[in-house]
């Protein structure tokens, strides 16, 4: 294994984002979100996504191979707060580091904000207990998302 981390750049770097986003998806959230929505979610939709979104990216690779991503950034309604929008990491390389490198790069690139907020799935214990190692605590808000058919809570961390 050859693992680096670096902002999103090329064509194949996008194309390996979405991958990684769909195979996440489908690896992780069976059973956590409504099975409709991931027997609806195509490939070419993460691809739309990831050329729609191609700033504040930073993903991992094995090799050339992308094999996670991490989107940071904050929210117009809240400027003073940081945010990890998303951090997916295809399921063989659960365990590995992976995830934390991502996290490490991404707290960087949000040193300034004394708070950084995540959205994670309520029932979604594994990445909870990996945000709370991260230093991430639920703060008591949840959404429900009908679309997906699952509960969010926010966790935050405070520096």
């Amino acid at each position: 294994m050859n693992i680096t981390v670096k902002k999103m750049e090329t064509d194949a770097e996008i194309r390996g984002k979405a991958y990684v986003a769909w195979k996440s998806w489908h690896e992780a959230y069976p059973g956590l979100v409504s099975q409709e929505y991931l027997d609806q979610l195509p490939l070419e939709k993460c691809g739309k996504v990831a050329y729609a979104w191609p700033d504040r990216i930073f993903i991992a690779k094995d090799g050339e191979r992308v094999i996670g991503f991490l989107g940071y950034g904050n929210r117009e309604e809240t400027p003073e707060i940081g945010e990890i929008f998303s951090l997916y990491v295809l399921s063989e390389y659960y365990g590995k580091g992976v995830g934390r490198m991502l996290m490490d790069v991404g707290l960087q690139e949000l040193k300034e904000y004394p708070t950084v907020h995540l959205w994670v799935l309520k029932e979604n214990h594994r990445a909870r207990r990996f945000y709370e190692k991260c230093g991430f605590r639920p703060d008591g808000t949840e959404m429900h998302e009908p679309r997906i058919g699952a509960v969010e809570i926010r966790m935050s961390l405070q520096r």
